[in-house]
């Protein structure tokens, strides 16, 4: 089975690095979205030959970043895709654990999971990420008949070529809620996998207005009941 790990990045110098050293122990195709970084990632990406890249000139948002994976994906070929932060959150030594799941669970999307299991050292997260989490995932949960425990988890392994069904016109973080609502649609299976719960940098920025919790899960309460009524008017 063919796989491709790709890693959304938009100013991770600090990290991309030591990240991409270690998820290539683990895959053998890697590739990185440059989202417009302003910092020294491009400099970085175009001084290694082990990894491909996708670059946007301009920082375009996390949903943008996800399409031009999915869409270079499903252009090379690939059977799998799996996508994994590189903020140092996620543990690349668990690539292959959802990369095996699409199969053996015959899934057509493996979804990380903070919240199925505790893990020894597992991370407190910041109050108000975790409400928003808990409120969002019950709406998920509550409005396409999903029984989801982590709706916003970054790290999911995806069945290539159930891909065409997923549409990404959501730029933002909220992307994955746009997800969601195309998975739920077309009826795909869903598996959510267990993994640690790691923060890092709990005062880490979404950029702007969503740093305030009121406001990010307006935003995502909005794009949720967009998405729904879309689907409903297709």
């Amino acid at each position: 089975m063919r796989f491709l790990t790709a890693l959304p990045v938009y100013n991770e110098a600090a990290h991309v690095p030591a990240v991409l050293d270690e998820v290539l122990r683990y895959s053998p195709d890697v590739l990185v979205v440059n989202d417009g970084s302003k910092d020294s990632t491009a400099e970085i990406l175009a001084a290694r030959n082990d990894v491909r890249t996708v670059t946007h000139p301009v920082n375009r948002g996390y949903g943008a970043a996800l399409k031009s994976a999915f869409e270079y994906a499903r252009a090379e070929g690939f059977d799998v895709l799996v996508t994994i932060d590189c903020d140092g959150q996620h543990q690349p030594c668990r690539i292959p654990e959802f990369v095996t799941a699409i199969d053996n669970q015959q899934a057509d999307v493996v979804s990380g999971s903070r919240y199925l299991k505790t893990f020894d050292h597992d991370s407190v997260p910041p109050a108000d990420r975790r409400r928003i989490n808990e409120i969002v995932t019950k709406m998920v949960n509550d409005r396409l008949n999903l029984r989801l425990t982590d709706a916003f988890c970054g790290f999911k392994s995806y069945r290539v070529s159930k891909l065409s069904a997923l549409h990404v016109t959501e730029m933002g973080y909220a992307m994955p809620l746009e997800a969601w609502v195309q998975i739920a649609q077309a009826g795909l299976k869903v598996v959510e996998w267990p993994v640690p719960l790691i923060y890092l940098d709990e005062k880490r920025s979404f950029g702007g207005s969503l740093d305030d919790a009121n406001t990010r899960l307006d935003y995502y309460q909005k794009v949720l009941d967009r998405c729904l009524a879309e689907a409903a008017a297709r």
